[in-house]
């Protein structure tokens, strides 16, 4: 079975044409051969244009039979890998064994045949130049420490092709995001197929946006969780979440800065909605540890808008080149566009109007302000848990509408400082469990206290919730968090992180594409979730 490049103006997916070549290859990895032809119809009924077969995973391997089956009864193009240990393997037996091997499958039929480079020598004396035309050898390279240098990299590359590769192959490991930079510069200028992959969270984006760089195939997993190497997406996520086949050169890439953010659910959000209308954008999860590096290096147009979540929403505000007032008075920024002119950034802060739009639409269903102008929130007291960005954002914002506020965080300091600058009162978050001045308080958590996996932690007691008509808490995953069942328990109104995740969406969505937000769509996504 040949693997042919896919016919990008002619193969349809169920939502659209298929705007590039590059492959989905799912690794097959499993005890036997027989589960391993269970894995390939699962690819296959997936969505996988091929399968990487791991000859290393089988307990044990009668070379030709087994060969022989997977080759006949694999209904995709095969890829043999036979990866010994001293390359990230499983296969610990006699380089001589396991090279006869792959030269077996490559006269078997097998489309493609994975040789490392410090073994290709050895296998290259072994077939003496007889290779099958209609087998593709793929020479790889794999680094569990780090991303090398542009040059150290082309040179890599250099020496994969002098083997006589059909293919070059490297996989990298990310210590930082911008270590994909490198990786990408060296995919889009290749002469040659070239699988480039950077492995861990932080290499995420080399294998979602391999088509815009010109990637020969990238790897998705049948399963989650049963990857063959750090950081794989699953097939389904590649396909359903990150619109794979729709990619190509020219998309924009957005995408959600933090630290953690895996949890986020933004992408399933921004990358649905792009593809109901078309729009050719991508939205991807950017783990970042340094928000001035990350966009000094992504620092091209075609990297055109990102979200801000913990703990950069402060950091980033010198990064930008403009900032939206109200942004500025904050000290907080969530949202920012890189102007297609001029490559300028500009900074925004879209968590505050989801968050009060959500506490005050809440107060007015329950009857709280019975037809009266102005906000529900004038003159209440006000208690922000947090004085991080998201803390500042809410207190400005209820502020605004005329609340009192008061300021509890863990550093005493910090809740100190903001608390002077908005105008309030600050406690620690100890405080808060003895803090009953009035009853109908609003309660608002801006911490990632309560967020997955701690879902036991709380920032209050339950005792305290009792002095609140409403408690927001910011974190959406879980969307009921202990302190909003407990607040709950306690008659309390409670409004989920949720809300405020949609809310300060609608807004993101107009500003990276210049369309209306689809609030149907979200609300509809975020109903399932």
């Amino acid at each position: 079975m040949e693997l042919v490049t896919p016919d990008v103006e002619k193969m349809g997916e169920s939502d659209g044409i298929r705007r590039n070549s590059t492959l989905i290859c799912a690794p097959i990895m499993a005890d036997t051969v027989d589960q391993m032809l269970i894995h390939m119809n699962s690819a296959k009924s997936s969505g996988a244009d091929c399968v990487e077969i791991r000859l290393d995973s089988l307990k044990v391997v009668n070379a030709r039979e087994d060969i022989q089956t997977l080759v006949k009864l694999s209904q995709l193009p095969t890829i043999f890998t036979y990866r010994p240990t001293w390359e990230g393997g499983q296969y610990d037996g006699d380089e001589q064994s396991r090279l006869a091997a792959l030269r077996l499958a490559m006269e078997l039929g097998a489309d493609h045949i994975d040789v490392e480079l410090k073994a290709v020598d050895d296998f290259n004396n072994l077939i003496r130049g007889d290779m099958p035309t209609k087998c593709k050898l793929i020479v790889s390279s794999h680094n569990y420490q780090n991303t090398p240098s542009v040059e150290d990299l082309g040179n890599l590359v250099a020496r994969i092709q002098a083997t006589g590769a059909d293919i070059v192959k490297f996989a990298t490991t990310a210590v930082d995001i911008t270590d994909v930079a490198r990786v990408f510069q060296i995919t889009a200028h290749s002469q040659v197929p070239i699988i480039a992959m950077v492995m861990g969270e932080k290499g995420l984006m080399s294998r979602v946006l391999c088509p815009k760089f010109g990637g020969y195939l990238t790897f998705g997993t049948v399963e989650d969780g049963k990857v063959s190497a750090p950081g794989q997406p699953t097939i389904r996520d590649l396909l359903d979440l990150f619109n794979f086949r729709q990619l190509g050169p020219d998309t924009k890439v957005f995408g959600i800065i933090g630290k953690p953010v895996g949890h986020s659910k933004s992408p399933l959000l921004y990358n649905k909605a792009f593809r109901s209308v078309g729009f050719n954008g991508v939205y991807v999860h950017m783990l970042v540890d340094n928000v001035k590096n990350f966009l000094e290096t992504y620092s091209s147009t075609d990297f055109a808008g990102f979200s801000c979540t913990i703990p950069h929403k402060e950091s980033i505000v010198q990064c930008c080149d403009e900032v939206d007032p109200i942004a500025k008075s904050i000290g907080a920024v969530n949202c920012v566009i890189r102007r297609q002119n001029d490559g300028k950034l500009y900074g925004c802060n879209t968590d505050y109007v989801g968050a009060i739009s959500a506490i005050e639409d809440s107060l007015r269903g329950s009857g709280v302000q019975n037809g009266a102008s102005g906000s529900p929130l004038a003159g209440r007291l006000f208690v922000v848990i947090g004085a991080g960005g998201a803390g500042k954002a809410l207190a400005y914002g209820a502020k605004e509408k005329g609340a009192r506020i008061v300021i509890a965080n863990r550093t005493y300091d910090r809740a100190r400082e903001l608390a002077e600058i908005i105008g309030g009162e600050a406690l620690t978050l100890a405080d808060l469990n003895t803090y009953k001045p009035e009853n109908d308080m609003i309660l608002a958590n801006t911490t990632s206290i309560g967020m997955q996996p701690n879902i036991d932690d709380t920032p209050i007691s339950k005792e305290a919730l009792k002095s609140y008509a409403l408690v927001f808490d910011a974190v959406y995953t879980p969307k009921i968090t202990r302190l909003l069942r407990e607040a709950g328990e306690c008659g309390a109104l409670v409004v989920t992180g949720v809300e405020m995740f949609i809310g300060q969406a609608y807004e993101q969505y107009e500003r990276f594409t210049g369309l209306p937000a689809p609030k149907e769509l979200f609300r509809d996504i975020m109903a399932n979730y």
